[in-house]
């Protein structure tokens, strides 16, 4: 049985906006047995001096996509399933090191990739999965090209892989069991236009109010929940309305859909990063001026939106949703909030709210008896500084997933 005693460093409760002093935590295999403001009796633990380094726990991206590894999503037809996979097992290990230990796939990821980041095959956060997202034919997520009828099949490319399509009552009561069945711990479907879709508009309203119940009543009876990629205010206002419990991205809510979404319950995750990246990146990756086009409205909007959900009480989440090469700006998402939120509630988003979203309050995002032994030991204070997350983890001297050390610069 691993147990480690970590001791002289500042403590960062997600809870509370100043740091600690004076802390032990003490783990056990892949949990936290106990946290004490006192000295830890434990004569077999290795015992880890922090040395004046802040404990925190592991951050929690709530909306990624390993398995979008290239920025122009045309380049993934007819890519093999053999490269994707492998472009993503490098991504999923890229995230861990720059200290997230649970990622919430929105889009792509299956059970093969799940099973092989819990049993160690891969290094790799843990995997929180979506499955295929549902989209009308039409909609967000129907990648065909305007001349072509057929769908090619999940093997022969990459793209296909990453949606399926459903259209009526009885085709999203199928599709969203199939993807339970496959192993999906949570149902993403498309309710407006987005950024990187070329034959939608981005303020098109996207299934119809019985299709969104349907999705949301099948993933209920197996106690899941559903996500929906939402812009406009209408569509979130539908989709809310309908159950939806999580919305992505959200940039054109307005003040009448926040209240609404606090009233019911419903997290939002902005996913910021992705336009102010798109806009600096995205021509020199082939991004079509349809995109940049749509990216700079959505890209105006959002810290209104975060803006706007904070004054009606609505819980925030923490993603960045960059594609392929992009996602190197993962951590920049901090930066961006920060012109809206400060650096307490923004660390706070990234762990105890993504928790939650994830249905594991408790026992991720923050360091408890019980909860699993997810930690970064990071060299300052990131209430003081946030660019301590940037530089591609760079500014981490240790970090732990399930009581296991995937990066560790301490003496012991």
């Amino acid at each position: 049985m691993a147990a480690y005693l970590f001791h002289g460093g500042k403590f960062l409760d997600p809870r509370k906006a100043d740091l600690q002093d004076g802390i032990e935590v003490l783990i056990e295999d892949d949990r936290v047995k106990e946290v004490s403001d006192r000295p830890i009796s434990a004569a077999s633990a290795n015992r880890v001096d922090l040395r004046g380094r802040t404990l925190m726990p592991g951050l929690i991206d709530a909306h990624i996509h390993i398995f979008l590894a290239e920025v122009n999503l045309a380049l993934l037809e007819g890519m093999p399933l053999t490269l994707l996979t492998t472009k993503a097992v490098v991504n999923a290990r890229n995230m861990l090191m720059r200290g997230f230990t649970s990622l919430r796939d929105t889009g792509g990821c299956d059970a093969g990739t799940k099973v092989a980041a819990e049993t160690g095959i891969m290094d790799s956060p843990r995997l929180f999965i979506s499955g295929m997202p549902i989209s009308q034919t039409g909609g967000h997520a129907d990648f065909r090209r305007r001349n072509q009828t057929t769908i090619e099949c999940a093997c022969c490319s990459g793209l296909s892989y990453m949606s399926r399509i459903a259209d009526g009552v009885p085709e999203m009561i199928k599709a969203v069991r199939d993807e339970l069945r496959k192993g999906a711990d949570q149902i993403k479907i498309m309710v407006s236009g987005g950024v990187a879709s070329q034959s939608d508009p981005l303020e098109s309203i996207q299934f119809r109010l019985d299709e969104i119940e349907a999705a949301v009543e099948e993933a209920t009876h197996w106690r899941s929940y559903v996500l929906a990629h939402a812009y406009s205010a209408e569509a979130i206002r539908r989709a809310v309305s309908s159950g939806v419990r999580t919305i992505e991205h959200g940039n054109l809510i307005d003040a009448a859909g926040a209240k609404l979404m606090a009233e019911r319950g419903a997290y939002i995750v902005p996913t910021l990063v992705a336009y102010d990246c798109l806009q600096r990146r995205g021509p020199g990756y082939g991004l079509s001026a349809y995109s940049l086009e749509k990216n700079k409205i959505v890209l105006d909007a959002g810290l209104r939106s975060l803006e706007l959900s904070r004054a009606a009480g609505v819980k925030i989440g923490f993603g960045s949703d960059l594609l392929g090469q992009m996602q190197d700006d993962q951590c920049r998402e901090f930066l961006i909030r920060s012109e809206a939120m400060k650096p307490h509630e923004i660390i706070h988003s990234a762990t105890i709210v993504n928790a939650e979203i994830v249905q594991r309050p408790g026992q991720l995002g923050e360091i408890v008896p019980g909860a699993y032994a997810d930690l970064l030991v990071v060299d300052g204070d990131p209430y003081k500084d946030l660019g301590l997350f940037q530089d591609q983890g760079a500014h981490l001297s240790a970090i732990v997933k399930g009581g296991r050390f995937y990066k560790n610069q301490l003496q012991h």
